[in-house]
């Protein structure tokens, strides 16, 4: 018997060969039923694996899509997320103080407590329920806190599930909602005309801060900037050789223009 390595195997049995051709036909018979085997195991996966899919199928067909479901693929510890959130800021003595607070959610706790109740109070979907699989759902402060996460920082929704543990499409809801709240909430008072005593107020503000006689919107202007440094001097020149910078609008102490 003779192998030709490298190329078509061409095999030549011969009568002197009798012992090579039988442990050849051994060994043959030997891979064949082997194949058989793997070919076997490879169907039995296969045919499981349809089985398994069947089954989900019609378990998804018979589910109902409103809150948690339970055994999802993704096991978020909202509990222990609530946990760390409450002590990190909110508790008696949390480990971040009110100067790491302002800083992190760009206002203070108070506030912060003051939307959340207003917000909770407007809309039940800030409030905490229970899922559909009986686990307690997001917290308020949870829910509040990812949407303030998202416009503060930016933040893709997506992020906030490291910290706050909520889903993707949960956090753009939560932004969604926490938006059209605040919009109805504070609107009226924030969005009206201002009274006598608000112009005067806003005026006095102006006038110590350096823009006498301006109310709200500045129109754009061209404002001279003294402490420009120098490195950005030439970029901010304009037609009269001095830096300056474009001034679109004053506001308050309070954000209000």
């Amino acid at each position: 018997m003779n192998f030709n390595i490298g190329g078509p195997c061409f095999i030549n049995y011969s009568s002197s060969s009798s012992s090579g051709s039988s442990e050849f036909d051994e060994w043959l018979l030997n891979e064949n039923e082997a194949i058989e085997r793997d070919e076997q195991i490879a169907l039995n996966l296969l045919a499981n694996n349809n089985r398994l899919a069947q089954q989900l199928i019609q378990e998804e067909n018979h589910v109902s899509h409103h809150g948690s479901i339970h055994g999802h693929a993704i096991h978020r510890d909202r509990e222990n997320a609530h946990r760390n959130l409450f002590n990190d800021y909110f508790a008696d003595n949390p480990l971040y103080g009110e100067r790491e607070f302002n800083r992190r959610f760009r206002m203070s706790k108070r506030l912060f407590l003051h939307i959340v109740e207003a917000v909770k109070t407007h809309d039940n979907y800030f409030n905490q329920r229970r899922a559909a699989s009986g686990r307690m759902g997001l917290s308020t402060l949870q829910k509040v806190t990812a949407a303030f996460r998202i416009l503060a920082y930016g933040m893709p929704a997506d992020a906030t599930d490291e910290y706050i543990k909520i889903g993707e499409s949960t956090a753009i809801e939560c932004l969604k909602r926490f938006c059209r709240a605040m919009i109805e909430i504070f609107s009226e008072w924030y969005f009206r005309s201002p009274t006598a005593e608000d112009v005067a107020r806003l005026l006095s503000i102006g006038q110590q801060r350096g823009f006498p006689g301006m109310l709200g919107s500045l129109d754009c202007m061209h404002w001279k900037w003294k402490n420009c440094p120098t490195a950005w001097a030439g970029q901010f020149a304009g037609r009269s050789g001095s830096p300056s910078i474009i001034l679109e609008a004053v506001a308050d102490y309070d954000l209000w223009i």
